[in-house]
Formats: C-alpha cells, structure tokens, sequence
C-alpha cells in the first residue's frame, strides 16, 4: 500500500508539473539549456555558413536576415521582431549550418536555446509544440505572400506591403506606427528594386500622406489603399 501511495504521488506531482507547463515563462526567462542574451544595434546574431546549434527567440528589438550569393551579392529576406523565432532551421538534423545572416537592427533581447533543449520540449510539453507548430505555419504563409508580392505586384505594391510589415500591421496588438530606421538600400534589397525607386515612391506615399518620413519613420494605416488597390 505504502509503494502504491508513494506511486500515486509521484504520478501527481509529474501530472501537475506538466499541467503548469506555460510557454511565455520559458521563452521569458534563463534556464536548463536556455540563456538570454542582450545585444546592441547592428550586432551580429549568428553568420551565414557557420555551424547551427541553438534556436533563438525574439523578446525585444528587430533582427533582419539577409543572404550573400555565390558572386557575394547580399539581399535581406526577412525582418523579425519580438515573438519571432529565428535559427529554427537547427532542429532539422539535415541542415548543420546557418543558410542566412542574422544582424540587429535595433538593441535586442533573445532567449538563446540549445537544440537539445528545444527538441526536447517540443516532444515532451505539448502547450509549447502548440506554440511553435503556430508559429511555423505562419511564417510559412508569410513566405508564400513574399513569393506571390514578388512575382505578381509592382515595387510600388511591395515597398508599401514592407512598409507594413516594418509597422506590424497585421499582427497581435497594436501597430507600431514609428518603425525602426531602415536605409533606403535595405528597403530597396527588400523589395527588389533600385534605391532611386524606393525613393521615388517613398516622396509619393509623404505627398499623399501615407507616410511621415522626416528624420523617423512613421507609418499611416492610410498606406494600405496601396496594397488593396488593383
């Protein structure tokens, strides 16, 4: 009787210890496997071609990632913010090594997580696998809307559309009409045009009021008759 009760206890203790399980707790703190790291604006997170062990998580701040070819031609894919994953690509055993470039933009907090750890998380806590899986389908979508802005609308569509992005309309709570600064260059590698393009449709989108862009930044949610408009 005294092994079954002390059975019994440990059977509850692991059921209410999984039953507390919160996902927001961990990606907000340091732990077993699981180191935040604090970086300054421009600082490199990770380079293109170096070994892939960790996956990291945004809690504050904007992270871009670019690419460089084979002829060293350099192109930003994808900005991040806080709520974004980044590094995901580890958990794959196929891919060993960073396919991208992962820089801040702005000074940023990550929770730095150790392959290990995630894997193991993800197989034994199914609150957080909910999370991931979510955020995974996501970004693949927002993948797809990439390819699709790129191969059906025009750069006056795209930079609008990235414009957009930079001010997280769209996404939970509310947009941030101040984005953080971003170079012309950078919009231009976004969009996939010229940097005299971006300008020219930047002077536009202040004319109409789309835009305020004196110094910072400020998005109007006015620019996305833009996107909308056939």
């Amino acid at each position: 009787m005294a092994r079954t009760a002390r059975i019994l206890s440990i059977n509850k203790a692991s059921f209410l210890n999984k039953a507390s399980f919160d996902p927001g707790a961990f990606l907000a703190q340091n732990g077993l496997g699981r180191t935040i790291v604090e970086l300054k604006k421009h600082q490199t997170v990770f380079t293109q071609g170096e070994s892939a062990d960790t996956v990291f998580y945004i809690q504050k701040g904007r992270i871009k990632l670019t690419v460089i070819s084979k002829r060293g031609k350099e192109a930003t894919i994808a900005l991040l913010s806080a709520g974004d994953f980044l590094g995901e690509e580890c958990i794959a055993a196929i891919q060993p090594q960073r396919m991208t470039t992962a820089t801040a933009l702005t000074a940023c907090a990550l929770l730095k997580i150790a392959r290990k750890e995630i894997v193991r998380v993800l197989h034994e806590e199914n609150a957080f696998s909910d999370v991931f899986v979510s955020y995974l389908l996501a970004r693949n979508v927002r993948t797809q809307e990439d390819l699709i802005d790129q191969l059906f609308n025009s750069s006056e569509k795209r930079l609008a559309r990235a414009l957009l992005l930079l001010a997280r309309f769209g996404k939970e709570g509310a947009p941030e009409t101040v984005v953080p600064k971003i170079s012309q260059e950078m919009l231009a590698e976004m969009v996939g045009t010229t940097r005299s393009r971006v300008s020219f449709f930047m002077n536009r989108f202040r004319k109409l009021g789309f835009i305020e862009y004196n110094g910072t930044l400020k998005v109007n949610s006015s620019l996305l008759n833009v996107v909308l408009h056939d």
